[in-house]
């Protein structure tokens, strides 16, 4: 795929704190937020509608257990064509991947909120479940990926080579993926990039201790691989001024993730907005919406196709 040129000033690209802070960018679309998370139970309306003051306009909830994925489309029930939801065992929770929970995915799947497979992959630092029992539940949920023709949301730490290896065997079935909070250094990146996988960035970028070699590494993401995440309640960002006294994270901080990547690329943020919301919404086939959240188009039969892997 064409690297795109990256033009712009990064005197442009200065992050934005919150909804009473500086203007927001353009339309954003958070691609990974744990919204089922308990910390979320008191306040979750609330959550939403801070990010669509903030200009997030559509969110992907993660799935990391049958629990979760379950909450997550109900959730996006509740929010039509803002929220989406996958459905998927996080590596952590392998070992809780029965035949039964295979199955009830496989159903979750079928349902139109559902715009991919995962939280699935390898964790190979925790180690939570035993790796044979992560293998078996990446391979298993892949193939659902296959089945059901959508794309995946893709979970690595410390697991390249197998990661990349069982990914491997399955990629020409698959409809594209995403990198879930890319974290990796060259090589990693481009062996996703060769594979055709979309890279989402989080607010691990906004950390100087373990995150400054990303500032130079998302350069080379192309334009159109390039998406954004806040991965909350997970990952503040370090490098807010005024940080939450919770310390929880949620979409409403996702401009200023945006505006550090724009930064760091040498261009506008309403550029990168720009590209990463129309890539988000090819990789997933989402509605278009705009920030008054209403939507322009509501007919599945209309969405942007995600691309069969080669």
């Amino acid at each position: 795929m064409t690297r795109h040129d990256i033009t712009g000033t990064a005197a442009a690209a200065r992050p934005a704190q919150t909804p009473d802070g500086p203007p927001r960018a353009a339309a954003l679309i958070d691609i990974g937020i744990n919204l089922a998370h308990d910390s979320y139970d008191a306040d979750r309306e609330a959550v939403i509608a801070r990010a669509a003051a903030a200009g997030v306009v559509q969110m992907i909830v993660t799935g990391s257990s049958a629990a979760s994925s379950r909450t997550a489309v109900q959730l996006s029930r509740q929010h039509p064509g803002v929220l989406f939801a996958t459905a998927g065992v996080h590596p952590h929770q392998a070992t809780e991947l029965t035949a039964q929970v295979l199955a009830e995915l496989g159903e979750l799947t079928a349902e139109p909120q559902v715009v991919a497979v995962g939280e699935c992959g390898l964790d190979y630092y925790r180690n939570y479940s035993p790796r044979p029992a992560q293998c078996q539940a990446f391979h298993r949920q892949l193939e659902l990926a296959a089945r059901c023709g959508k794309p995946v949301f893709l979970h690595q730490r410390d697991s390249h080579e197998d990661f990349i290896a069982i990914l491997r065997e399955h990629r020409t079935a698959l409809a594209g993926g995403v990198a879930h909070c890319f974290t990796g250094g060259p090589a990693e990146l481009d062996c996703y990039l060769e594979l055709g996988l979309a890279i989402g960035i989080t607010g691990w970028i906004c950390d100087e201790r373990r995150g400054a070699h990303l500032l130079e590494l998302v350069r080379r993401i192309p334009a159109d691989r390039l998406l954004l995440e806040t991965d909350g309640p997970y990952l503040l960002p370090r490098d807010l001024e005024r940080k939450p006294p919770s310390r929880r994270n949620e979409p409403v901080y996702l401009p200023h993730i945006a505006a550090v990547v724009a930064r760091a690329r040498g261009e506008t943020v309403e550029s990168l907005a720009h590209a990463s919301t129309q890539a988000t919404r090819r990789l997933f086939r989402l509605p278009a919406i705009d920030a008054a959240h209403s939507l322009r188009s509501s007919d599945p039969g209309t969405h942007q196709e995600s691309p069969k892997w080669t």
